[in-house]
């Protein structure tokens, strides 16, 4: 294992078990080269970049379950000091329990991703247990109405901003004063490919979408150079709170067409988003990484119909 005090080492490794015989190494120009389709899932998992975060702070919203809780686990096996959040304390415990014995320290704080007054509460538990914060993942998200958006009420609109839109900035407005404004940092915000293209039944959760990554473009421009800010676009992930599109057999049905042929898992999404909020992606700020499996690289406009 590489490590560099105070800062991060990164290098390109992977493992393979030979039947009967001892573990042996790939180098990194192996690894480089192998295309992702030839290997396994267990031998995929240990041929990502070696990234470390020793030294580092990290806060994710929403860091209970699915995708939060997979980058956060991320964070504290690089060595970072994680601070998990979301509304409901028990969800929290036992996330993490999940999470005990990683290289770094985890703490929690039970906060609502939409109320500044507890997000202001959540950011200043973090420095004060850390001493610093250096990422910010802003990953909370609500979806409370699923249809046409020509039949979304206020309430239901507004409530989705609060969380979706708003509470993106708020956050990212309390990270930069309390300690990034003058220390710098990372933040990653978590967006949906829904934000990039047009979906029937969670319209008006894709327009919050669409406006994080517009937000996250915005702050990258406002809080250069000291601060880079990217976002992450996940496709189809298996969480419990996108259960309503994939259960009943309509994820097999999605990843029979998708050209990875699998719906995503939360560790796909944070194995990049760890990359993101690293020194190794020092030069990246403003972007979107879309991790999709592919699917926004189908053919569209009636084309694909066509055929």
């Amino acid at each position: 294992m590489v490590r560099q005090s105070g800062g991060e080492a990164v290098r390109c490794t992977a493992e393979r078990k030979n039947s009967g015989a001892a573990t042996t190494s790939i180098s990194p120009v192996d690894v480089c080269a192998t295309s992702p389709g030839s290997l396994s899932a267990e031998a995929l998992r240990s041929s990502v970049m070696e990234i470390r975060m020793d030294g580092k702070a990290a806060l994710v919203t929403g860091g209970s379950r699915g995708i939060g809780l997979a980058l956060a686990r991320r964070l504290a096996e690089a060595g970072a000091d994680v601070l998990i959040s979301s509304r409901r304390e028990d969800g929290l415990k036992a996330a993490a329990a999940e999470l005990e014995g990683l290289s770094g320290r985890v703490e929690l704080f039970a906060a609502h991703a939409g109320d500044p007054e507890q997000a202001e509460a959540c950011i200043d538990a973090a420095i004060s247990a850390f001493g610093r914060l250096d990422v910010l993942v802003n990953n909370a998200a609500t979806n409370p109405y699923f249809g046409s958006i020509m039949d979304v009420d206020v309430k239901m609109m507004e409530k989705t901003v609060q969380v979706n839109q708003e509470g993106l900035l708020v956050w990212s407005q309390l990270a930069w004063r309390a300690w990034m404004k003058e220390h710098g940092g990372a933040i990653l915000n978590v967006s949906s490919v829904g934000g990039l293209e047009v979906e029937p039944g969670i319209g008006w959760y894709n327009v919050t979408k669409a406006a994080a990554i517009h937000l996250t473009k915005q702050l990258a421009f406002e809080m250069s150079p000291s601060v880079r800010v990217n976002a992450i676009a996940p496709g189809l992930v298996k969480t419990s709170f996108a259960k309503v599109l994939w259960e009943g057999g309509r994820g097999e049905a999605i990843a029979s067409w998708l050209p990875l042929r699998r719906i995503g898992e939360p560790d796909d999404i944070a194995r990049a988003g760890l990359f993101l909020v690293s020194d190794a992606a020092s030069w990246i700020t403003g972007e979107v990484m879309v991790v999709d499996g592919g699917a926004m690289i189908l053919p569209g406009g009636g084309i694909a119909a066509a055929h």
